[in-house]
């Protein structure tokens, strides 16, 4: 018997072996639901200590493969010590190249919040140090040094000039001569009125006055020089005195840090130069606040601080949602000044990778891939274990005249992408670097076996998901449907599926539907309402479909009998609705040699697999039929009303019914629909979508009417996985609708065609009224016209 009976039809989930009424009585788990291959892996990738063992995680998306990852990282990362802090600190000898600083977790705002309060303490010191009693007697003992130097020479320039009857006058910063006639110095105007032999002795004495006042100031330059640098040096000496008490405070708060005490030095040896910039000029003393000083200090001297941990956190886990270039490695910001981008070493901001040092960075493969030179610098990054910042790398349009080179960053990361299996293999096929680097892979099983352990897990992964969102709690007749329902999901009686985020969805809305009965908890009717939701939503146009069928706008037929014409069954895929549809198929057989034409291949609507299906009916016929003689035949198949591709070997069952039926004129059961896909021995082999396909034509039939001849044949070993809704199982047992499992295709003919098959006697021959037997004929029929007899 190929008829199934009810209890084959669905796997009916009872967890009357456990003692609970709702999931309130239960405790939640959030840990591995199966996996244990994937489990095993990621052990060994996140606690081995060697370069290379960075991990890819891979499986179908929404089965909780990131949630699980995470949170297993993040408990690991927890009993880690945290890792160093990193500062970006000015390079004063190239400023163009910002020096890498490293401290320990949780001192890089110490650091900073020390050198804040170094700079305010400068602030307080200058200008008060440069009015200093000390400072001001050396600096007016500099200026009487010059002074004198320069009375000296203008006292020489006078005594000759006294004796030579000759005043000399200052004025406003000048030396003048003028000429002393009968004891009285004269102006321009008396002088004119001289007569002309006293006027040319004097004018020839001023000269040789001017040129020897040239010769006693012909040092000036050099004594307002050593003046100048005398005062700059007091300044400076005066600075480095009031400063070195500041540093060595400093110093001794970091003596055990040499990175920092180098930086210190530095500030030490480079502060006077800004304090006397800022500080030392009367007029620039004026025009500027303590407040754009105090700036002036910070942007120059506090650290720029990439990335701080706390001691206490443990090592950092950072998801990075889009893997760029720039938010990987970091990158450096631009003011603009006078319409040209200007930076320092303050602007820099650090990316993903930095952050993640001394724990684990969790990456989209996707994403990461499609991102202009990210994963490139990304395998040099982990190669070399440094990160150097390239502004090249996120931005080409900025003028290199003012780009920064920051030194380059040592890193410690474990990198964790999350990809699909498409992109492990691409990547492992042709990047011989992915297999040096991602030496450890987490792979996701598809499914998960069902046995009490991996259903106990499930109920309380449930209730996890429920309290932290604050859904109702679930009853047993509840959990058993979501059971019944990731059953369904993973197309398997003793499968779970381990898309948790289906449940999830379900579980979300059958809530909603509780808070609108006022319930208390989630019962059945709920998740089955939920269920109905999401079905209607979806089924636009699966119900689009079905009408046209009905209007008669797509032919199928449900009743009586045609020759080489047979519904075959279809799933349809459209993001995530799932679909069966049921199609006609129609063969027609003629003489000639032409072979099997499928119909689909030659309009190129039919793909690879569709095609290989199509082929196998030669292999089968001529084992079975043709064994005496050459098989010689022309006939078409084609998916009647399909405008577009189709794949998948489903069909093939059906396709060889309608040619048998075809060939031997025999006509095929209308009521019933096939799928199944078959080898050239004639088996039938399992399909996939065998509940969704029972289901699309029970509803056409049940739209029509049930009329209790209508059914349903699928391969045998898809029994397991019949996981088919309520309605479909009522028909059944009322006896208006049937499903047949066949493992032979001539179980199939015989009920599609409703005629024994026939068995080949010890010569080989069949009856010559058995299917089989007109089949023989017809072929030989065909053979003998071919070679002309």
């Amino acid at each position: 018997m190929t008829k199934l009976t009810v209890d084959l039809l669905k796997n009916n989930v009872s967890l009357a072996y456990m003692n609970f009424e709702t999931t309130a009585e239960l405790e939640a788990d959030i840990g591995f639901l199966g996996h244990e291959r994937a489990k095993a892996a990621l052990e060994l990738g996140i606690n081995i200590p060697s370069s290379g063992y960075n991990l890819f995680v891979m499986g179908e998306p929404g089965t909780g493969r990131q949630t699980l990852v995470s949170r297993y990282v993040r408990e690991k990362a927890e009993q880690k010590t945290a890792p160093s802090d990193w500062c970006y600190v000015n390079n004063f000898s190239n400023t163009s190249e910002p020096l890498a600083l490293e401290l320990p977790s949780g001192q890089a705002s110490k650091l900073v919040s020390d050198i804040e309060h170094f700079i305010d303490e400068l602030l307080d010191t200058f200008p008060a140090a440069f009015e200093n009693p000390s400072y001001q007697r050396r600096k007016a003992q500099i200026e009487r040094t010059f002074n004198q130097k320069y009375d000296q020479a203008i006292a020489n320039v006078d005594r000759k000039a006294s004796g030579l009857d000759v005043a000399v006058i200052g004025e406003n910063g000048s030396i003048l001569f003028a000429p002393v006639y009968e004891g009285k110095a004269l102006d321009e105007t008396e002088f004119a009125q001289l007569p002309e032999e006293p006027k040319t002795l004097y004018l020839s004495r001023i000269s040789e006055l001017e040129e020897f006042l040239n010769e006693q100031l012909l040092e000036l330059p050099q004594w307002r020089r050593e003046a100048s640098e005398q005062s700059r040096q007091l300044d400076i000496e005066t600075i480095a005195l009031a400063v070195r008490p500041l540093i060595k405070k400093l110093e001794r708060k970091y003596q055990n840090r040499i990175g920092v005490l180098r930086y210190f030095r530095e500030v030490r040896e480079h502060l006077p130069r800004v304090v006397l910039e800022l500080f030392g000029d009367e007029i620039q003393l004026e025009s500027r606040t303590d407040h754009e000083r105090r700036q002036v200090l910070v942007s120059t001297y506090s650290p720029n601080i990439l990335v701080e941990h706390s001691p206490t956190e443990g090592a950092p886990v950072i998801y990075e949602l889009l893997p760029s270039y720039a938010n990987l490695f970091g990158r450096i910001e631009y003011t603009i000044n006078q319409g040209t981008p200007v930076t320092n070493y303050r602007l820099i901001k650090p990316g993903s990778l930095i952050k993640a040092s001394g724990g684990y960075l969790i990456l989209d493969a996707e994403k990461l891939l499609i991102e202009p030179l990210a994963w490139d610098a990304l395998k040099l990054a982990l190669k070399t274990r440094q990160i150097k910042l390239d502004a090249s790398g996120y931005d080409a349009t900025l003028y290199s005249a003012v780009t920064l080179t920051p030194q380059s960053v040592d890193i410690n990361v474990k990198i964790i992408l999350i990809g699909s299996r498409d992109i492990y293999y691409q990547l492992q096929a042709y990047d011989p670097e992915f297999s040096e680097l991602f030496r450890v892979l987490v792979d996701f099983d598809s499914y998960i076996p069902r046995n009490e352990g991996t259903m106990d897990h499930l109920i309380r992964r449930l209730k996890h998901y429920s309290e932290s969102k604050n859904y109702a709690y679930l009853t047993r007749r509840a959990v058993e449907r979501m059971i019944e329902y990731s059953l369904r999901q993973a197309e398997h009686k003793e499968r779970l599926s381990p898309r948790m985020v289906s449940l999830f969805e379900i579980m979300a809305e059958a809530d909603y539907l509780r808070s609108r009965e006022e319930r208390e908890v989630i019962d059945e009717q709920h998740i089955l309402g939920a269920l109905k939701a999401a079905e209607v939503r979806n089924g636009r146009i699966s119900e689009q479909l079905m009408q046209e069928i009905a209007e008669g706008t797509v032919l199928i037929d449900t009743d009586g009998a045609r020759i080489g014409q047979i519904n075959g069954l279809t799933v349809m895929e459209l993001g995530e609705t799932r679909f069966g549809q049921p199609a006609r198929i129609t063969a027609t057989v003629y003489a000639g040699s032409n072979g099997i034409v499928d119909i689909e291949k030659e309009s190129e609507l039919g793909q690879a697999i569709h095609s290989k299906g199509v082929m196998l009916l030669t292999g089968y016929l001529g084992q079975k039929y043709a064994r005496e003689f050459p098989l010689v035949i022309s006939a078409n198949l084609a998916m009647e009303q399909s405008y577009g591709h189709i794949d998948g070997d489903s069909a093939s069952l059906a396709e060889l019914v309608a040619l048998v039926s075809a060939i031997a004129e025999v006509p095929v059961l209308q009521a019933f629909a096939v799928t199944g896909s078959i080898n050239q021995h004639g088996e039938v082999q399992a399909i996939g979508g065998v509940n969704e396909k029972i289901e699309g034509f029970f509803q056409l039939c049940r739209d029509r009417g049930l009329t209790g001849k209508q059914g349903v044949i699928i391969p045998k070993d898809n029994i397991k996985h019949l996981m088919l809704n309520d309605e479909v199982i009522a028909a059944v047992d009322a006896g208006q609708f049937s499903i047949h499992a066949v493992d032979q295709v001539e179980q199939a003919m015989e009920i599609l065609l409703d005629e024994e098959t026939g068995e080949a006697d010890s010569t080989g021959h069949y009856p010559v009224d058995s299917i089989n037997g007109r089949v023989w004929q017809r072929l030989k029929i065909m053979a003998d016209y071919d070679r002309g007899n």
